[in-house]
């Protein structure tokens, strides 16, 4: 049994992350200051604590439970919104990962296991799928915080001798997800559509079809996190499914999955409104995981169309 310090654990991937570390039998402990998470979503055996990563208390919380392991999940999480307020972004994503290695540090926690973003940080990538190997080339000043806090990991291990494993996601979908941020298009067009509103796709010009995009399940996701409390230590890791979809793509899966339960449902809503891109958004973004199955030993195994459904049943019983 590990001693895990989880923040942003009561977010949608966190939560779902704190479940599995729960039910492997580990002692789990929550940080998280409510702005997108949940109340609803914490596991009653975990141990609460509604603080800011960028608060002091996260020493005192370390100094007091002596957590093993972190799991650093808390950040803000929208491309959008880290262009309309870098500052705001850096101070959350950068600052707020400072203050728990620093803590990290003081209280000799073992290791670090950090959520990056697969989904951004390497930009309009030329090769694709991207693998690890691929510079990253972010931009939008949420890419860039999660690449630049890569290196401080680096940093924090070379100096301190603070093990750490990063996961980058690709954008990831499932119960709990709420309908905001870049990757919440999914809970957008589900939440949209059961309740009988036009849904927008986001396109750039030249591509009335939308974005391209991997999604990834969130039970997949949780299972890396498992893996990496004993795998992958000093490197990074895609977490994805290899697998491309447009946006108008997804838009259908979803349509359908909800006619299929709704027998009533408007056949007016079956063609999305379309706009223009927003700031920061990428035309393509997907995973190359071939490196997180030879040394994590994990690979994606729900598929979207069984994603979607599971997701929709969720929505329906929430």
């Amino acid at each position: 049994m590990m001693k895990i310090l989880v923040t942003g654990g009561a977010g949608f991937i966190g939560s779902n992350v704190v479940d599995e570390y729960i039910n492997r039998g580990h002692m789990v402990f929550v940080v998280d200051n409510l702005l997108t998470g949940k109340m609803r979503n914490l596991n009653p055996k975990a141990v609460f604590y509604r603080v800011d990563v960028r608060s002091e208390e996260i020493g005192e919380i370390m100094a007091k439970e002596k957590p093993d392991i972190v799991n650093h999940h808390a950040a803000q999480i929208s491309v959008p919104a880290s262009v309309e307020d870098p500052i705001l972004d850096a101070d959350i994503n950068i600052k707020g990962l400072l203050n728990v290695l620093e803590s990290s540090v003081k209280n000799h926690v073992k290791k670090v296991i950090f959520i990056s973003s697969g989904g951004a940080i390497y930009g309009e990538a030329r090769e694709y799928p991207t693998t690890e190997s691929y510079q990253p080339r972010p931009l939008s000043p949420y890419a860039i915080a999660k690449f630049c806090s890569e290196y401080y990991l680096a940093y924090y291990k070379h100096q301190h001798g603070l093990e750490y494993t990063v996961l980058r996601y690709a954008n990831v979908y499932g119960p709990r997800q709420i309908p905001n941020g870049e990757a919440g298009v999914v809970a957008i067009f589900m939440s949209n559509l059961l309740a009988g509103k036009q849904c927008v796709l986001n396109h750039f010009p030249e591509d009335p079809e939308g974005m391209t995009r991997d999604y990834c399940h969130v039970s997949d996701v949780a299972r890396a996190n498992i893996l990496a409390l004993e795998r992958g230590d000093g490197d990074f890791f895609n977490i994805g499914t290899g697998k491309s979809t447009k946006t108008l793509r997804l838009f259908k899966t979803i349509y359908d999955a909800v006619r299929k339960i709704r027998p009533d449902f408007p056949e007016g809503l079956g063609d999305p409104v379309r706009q223009e891109a927003r700031s920061g958004d990428l035309k393509q973004s997907c995973l190359a995981v071939a490196k997180a199955e030879k040394v994590l030993g994990w690979a994606p195994q729900v598929s979207l169309a069984e994603g979607i459904r599971t997701t929709l049943e969720w929505w329906r019983n929430g």
